[in-house]
């Protein structure tokens, strides 16, 4: 079995010759783009649909208790009401990353933090999407006065709130109770992260080289 030499185990860029592109479908969120490229010089090409994502951030909100912000809200292609961290699209043109997590935080919960840290990265579906999500912990947490507050429409109208200690929803992410993947992603993280009281997390600007807008030529 071919094997990759030592060292930590990390994701790498790897730029491949792509001889075409383009957008076999315009969306109003996120487009369909079809690729073709090669592997390695005089490798056959390959074509692939894929959908290109501005990213989203998320949010895992802790108060002084160590319980997280969960929110309940419907989502229309599973046909089902799930349990979430607060998040949202960068489609902000040139909106810093953190301030599109406190903007999705304020809208979505009403809430603004004080301190604020990298949990992690990933991508939603990487061999059919470009999304990558940085997901932040947010603590230090204070009400947006009323008057300031966002207005809910359409399905985030129907959003309901849980404080739930970190350790059960970690225990429901276990038992297959949440789906959805930033609350999975987010929730055991920062479960992880509690042990050396977050103090190997990164700090709220760290770069980010795998989001979309990070590596356009």
């Amino acid at each position: 079995m071919p094997g990759v030499g030592g060292g930590p185990v990390a994701d790498q860029i790897s730029a491949r010759a792509v001889q075409s592109s383009s957008t076999v479908y315009q969306g109003r969120i996120w487009d369909v783009v079809s690729d073709t490229f090669t592997l390695e010089p005089g490798s056959a090409p390959l074509t692939r649909d894929y959908i290109a994502h501005p990213g989203a951030v998320a949010v895992v909100v802790l108060n002084e208790h160590d319980q997280v912000l969960l929110l309940r809200q419907y989502r229309h292609p599973v046909r089902m009401n799930l349990w979430e961290i607060p998040a949202g699209l960068l489609d902000v043109e040139g909106e810093d990353f953190v301030a599109g997590a406190a903007r999705e935080l304020a809208e979505e919960a009403d809430l603004v933090a004080a301190r604020w840290q990298v949990l992690t990265d990933f991508f939603t579906s990487p061999g059919s999407s470009s999304e990558a999500i940085r997901i932040y912990l947010a603590r230090g947490i204070s009400f947006v006065p009323e008057a300031g507050r966002h207005v809910r429409t359409e399905e985030e109208a129907e959003i309901q709130f849980r404080w739930v200690d970190l350790d059960e929803a970690a225990d429901a992410v276990a038992a297959g109770h949440i789906h959805n993947p930033s609350a999975v992603v987010g929730i055991l993280t920062a479960a992880r992260a509690r042990r050396n009281g977050f103090s190997t997390l990164r700090e709220a600007h760290a770069p980010w080289p795998a989001h979309p807008s990070q590596r356009r030529p």
